[in-house]
């Protein structure tokens, strides 16, 4: 067993509750590992730092559900608790057209909450936590509580827990409307003027740049050992093995060492993959392009994940021996996977916010300018050639989510991409030349295509010492 917290809506507090609920099982010393539907990477930042184990993303679109079955089976048989962090509204999902990558049925048709946190509910049999906005309402608690609790009967509401309450007698009207409906009320969270996250223009602010973030998770833990139920909470967060633990690692081949940038400006992997590249027997060397003087040692590739290169650009621009040594290592042949924030980076310069224009790596040319249109959604990729990671022809499943745009598009792009949900034309994007180098705005999970990581690490396996 194990419990999926849920919103009635986006906005409703679900972060915030999670977080609650994690720093008050840690204060008591109990082992939680948690989990986040969707491909989201921030909110698992918050989570590790927290329970100090990685967060794993539950997502069916990057992966398939069968692997959000093993996924989910392997990490939380190791622990003693076990929490889910849903997506959205708990029935907000994509609307699949039917495809080879889904594992439902072609006479089902579109299954319009695939993905959602009802979803994966759905999949891992287990119950949900219902947090409902109670700010503005009072008696119309009970009908968003009833119609969630009877929309999807698969679903299994456990309880709500009403976030934002204003007062003992807006409490008192609360449990009076719902008590017809014999729905327990698993924890109340009073309106807090002093627990606040910061965000910017992709989300929430990310944990390594929030020096009083300790002191927040103790404000969340000293509230979570008051506002729940403590005694119908535990047993439903009880964590227990489950049949489809078949999480199988490969074996490890000759060792790798592949440099992963990983500070303040690039932070968005997903744990999975970089366990694979570990199982696959990559040694991951972990250092900073805003504050290492040189590139590590040794190294036979590069792995620069998303993030926010645009907030740290004027440093990134100051460190110039780096720039210099990234450049020179791909010039020179070295596999460099680049995503998103890691593709800015490859540019020749990132434009941000204000206008202002700060050197890059220059291995691409074309430069990223920051903008108010934001970029978001998952996406269809097709390879248009053989490249670092992928065969022509070859379709892959990746997720979007920046607001920069480049100056210039290859001239020989890597992907035709589409709409996930639909088969509207999204453009060509992502950079293969040099032929090294894998440079895309498209996020990868790498669980459901293994032969991913295979390949890279083996273009790595080419270059010497």
């Amino acid at each position: 067993m194990a419990l999926v917290i849920a919103g009635e809506r986006s906005g409703v507090g679900k972060t915030t509750v999670t977080l609650t609920l994690l720093a008050s099982l840690r204060r008591r010393d109990r082992l939680v590992q948690s989990f986040k539907v969707g491909p989201d990477y921030i909110d698992p930042m918050f989570h590790q730092h927290v329970t100090g184990l990685p967060c794993r993303n539950l997502d069916p679109v990057l992966t398939s559900e069968a692997y959000v079955q093993q996924c989910f089976a392997h990490h939380s048989q190791l622990s003693e608790y076990a929490l889910v962090e849903g997506v959205m509204g708990l029935f907000d999902g994509v609307s699949s057209l039917v495809n080879s990558h889904l594992s439902f049925a072609k006479d089902k048709g579109q299954m319009t909450d695939f993905a959602s946190t009802a979803h994966i509910a759905r999949l891992l049999d287990l119950p949900v936590v219902l947090v409902i906005d109670c700010s503005r309402l009072s008696g119309s608690v009970a009908a968003i509580a009833h119609g969630y609790q009877s929309f999807d009967p698969r679903i299994k509401i456990a309880g709500v827990v009403l976030n934002r309450v204003g007062s003992d007698r807006h409490l008192s009207l609360l449990k009076d409307s719902l008590e017809p409906l014999q729905l327990n009320i698993l924890g109340v969270l009073r309106r807090q003027d002093n627990i606040t996250i910061p965000d910017r223009h992709l989300g929430l602010v990310p944990t390594a740049e929030l020096p009083e973030l300790n002191a927040l998770i103790d404000r969340l833990a000293d509230l979570g050992d008051t506002c729940f139920d403590w005694q119908h909470l535990l047993p439903l967060l009880k964590s227990e093995p489950l049949p489809h633990a078949s999480y199988l690692p490969h074996p490890p081949s000759s060792p790798v060492r592949i440099a992963v940038a990983r500070d303040r400006a690039f932070n968005f992997y997903y744990q999975d993959n970089l366990d694979l590249l570990q199982q696959l027997g990559a040694e991951l060397v972990f250092w900073s392009p805003l504050e290492d003087a040189a590139i590590p040692k040794d190294v036979q590739g590069m792995y620069f994940g998303g993030g926010f290169p645009e907030v740290f650009a004027q440093q990134l621009a100051e460190n110039t021996n780096v720039r210099d040594a990234v450049k020179t290592a791909i010039l020179q042949g070295m596999p460099t996977i680049a995503e998103c924030g890691g593709l800015m980076y490859l540019c020749e310069q990132i434009i941000d916010f204000e206008g202002k224009s700060w050197s890059m790596t220059g291995v691409l040319p074309t430069s990223a300018v920051m903008g108010g249109r934001l970029t978001l959604g998952y996406r269809q990729a097709v390879a248009l050639q053989d490249n670092l990671l992928v065969k022509a022809g070859t379709t892959i499943y990746g997720h979007e989510f920046h607001r920069s745009q480049l100056t210039l598009t290859p001239t020989q792009p890597l992907f035709k991409t589409s709409r996930y949900d639909c088969e509207e034309n999204m453009g060509c994007e992502g950079w293969g030349f040099p032929a090294n180098v894998h440079a895309s705005y498209v996020h990868l999970h790498w669980g459901q295509n293994r032969e991913i990581p295979q390949q890279f690490l083996q273009e790595c396996l080419k270059v010497a010492f």
